[in-house]
Parts: C-alpha cells; structure tokens; sequence
C-alpha cells in the first residue's frame, strides 16, 4: 500500500496511490488516490469515497515527524571508507530536526554558509507506534512503512564542527517521499533492495541495502534503547559511496527498488 500525503491547494490530505508503477517507479498514467480519513498513524486506514487524479494534487513528504528524523552514519562499510573512517563498532546516531523536512519537487535550499552541499540517498523507515526498547526480533512490529530520503549535507560545515548537528539541520535538508510504502520488506530479499541517486541524469551512488552494516531491526532495537521513538518518528538507515556535491540549479533523483523516486531541485536559499 503506498500512502501518500498531498495537497489540491488547501490543507494536506491522506490518501492511497492506486495502480502500479513502471519499471522507473513513475505511476502509471492517470494514476488516482483514494482518499483517506484523517492520518493513518493515528486513525488506521479508513478509505473514502473521494479520488483525486495524481495530475491534480501535489504530493508533500508524506509524513512530518512528530518529534524527530534520526540518521545513522557510516552504515555503508564502502561509503565509511570514501569519508575516510572506519565502520564504528555500534550504529552511529545523529538527530535532523523535523523542520529539515521538505517533500517531493520541493527545493532544497543552499545555505550561505556553505560551499559543499552533498547529496547522500538512503531508505527511510517509518516508526507506526509510540516504542522503547524494542528487541531487534520484534523491529517489525513498530515499522509503518518505508519512504526514501535525502540526507542532504552540508559536507565543509561537518569538517569543520566535528559534530553533525550545523551540516545536517538546515531547513530543506531533509526531502522525503514520494509516499510511504506498506509492503515492502527489505530483509526479505537477500540481494537487499537498490539504490540508485542520478545528479542531472547520470548515476552516482549504485547501492543496495544488503551492504549495510547494521539491518534494519538492529538499527530500530539500538536507537530506542536511547530514546522513545513516537508515531511517524523516521530513521535514516545510512548511505551507499558515491555521495558528493550538488550545485545550484541540480536536479538530484533517488531511487529505490519497490517505492519509486524522490526528485529535488538546488536553489539559493
């Protein structure tokens, strides 16, 4: 089920994507959302009579979070070794604040402060209930669903402040969506699921989830045993190598196997 978050012009509506999708993950044409009553995480999946032709409404990122985005670096063993450190021996936290949030064809904003933005593509998961200390074998019951991510970066600034928090929190450093995929599994395939980031077309980050470092399960049991994860709270799972600058006027396009593409734009900010 792919859930979409959207707008006809007023305020954001809930909905499913019906259809399927090309082997781009583009809809096909004249794909149509069903609308939904009120926010699944919190009213379940209550379908309504309305559609609305996906040509007519604007897609949003498709979930806000209530409290929190956390990332885990260097999840990559290939991409650890392009930053040129080492795979850490637990999964590395840092926290993007919701505000960094911005949804499909939405801008991401250069900040002044900044000669280095990057690009860094990742698979996004989606906390469904309020969770602490979840065992990695019950990781799945707390997972609403997957969406992709861009966890944009302000490379120079994490140089130079050590710590993350300036280079990973500006506002529009955090595109998500197209929508939130319901049925995908990615442990279920052993080969993982691809991902793929195109800059202006060309292919630059070639991954797959089968490379991370710490699974999925691993990755929710160890940052709820700090912290109390909330409904539509979002984890980065980390990125494949190949991240690099983006420039102002870039189009950047992250993809992943079974829910589809995520296209920003670079602007000045």
């Amino acid at each position: 089920m792919r859930i979409c978050r959207f707008t006809t012009g007023d305020e954001p509506l809930y909905g499913v994507l019906t259809g399927e999708l090309d082997q781009y993950g583009q809809p096909e044409e004249g794909a149509v959302i069903v609308g939904l009553a009120g926010d699944p995480l919190y009213v379940g999946i209550k379908l309504l009579e309305q559609e609305y032709r996906l040509d007519d409404v604007r897609l949003l990122a498709p979930v806000l979070p209530r409290s929190k985005v956390v990332a885990i670096g260097k999840n990559y063993a290939a991409h650890a070794s392009e930053m040129g450190g080492e795979v850490p021996a637990e999964p590395l936290m840092f926290i993007k604040p919701n505000t960094s949030v911005v949804g499909p064809d939405d801008l991401i904003r250069y900040p002044a402060q900044s000669n280095e933005v990057h690009y860094e593509g990742e698979l996004a998961v989606v906390i469904g209930r309020i969770c602490r200390d979840v065992p990695a074998e019950q990781a799945t019951d707390v997972i609403h669903g997957y969406t992709i991510a861009n966890d944009v970066t302000a490379r120079d600034l994490q140089r130079s402040d050590v710590q993350f928090t300036r280079s990973k929190s500006f506002d529009t450093f955090c595109p998500l969506g197209p929508w939130i995929e319901t049925d995908l599994d990615p442990q279920a395939f052993i080969d993982g699921v691809k991902i793929q980031t195109h800059l202006n077309g060309e292919v630059v980050q070639d991954g797959t989830t089968a490379d991370m470092v710490f699974d999925i399960p691993t990755l929710i049991a160890h940052v709820s045993s700090v912290m109390t994860l909330l409904p539509g709270d979002v984890i980065l799972t980390g990125t494949p190598e190949g991240v690099g600058p983006m420039e102002i006027g870039d189009e950047v396009e992250v993809s992943i196997a079974g829910i589809g593409s995520l296209t920003n734009k670079v602007a000045s900010r």
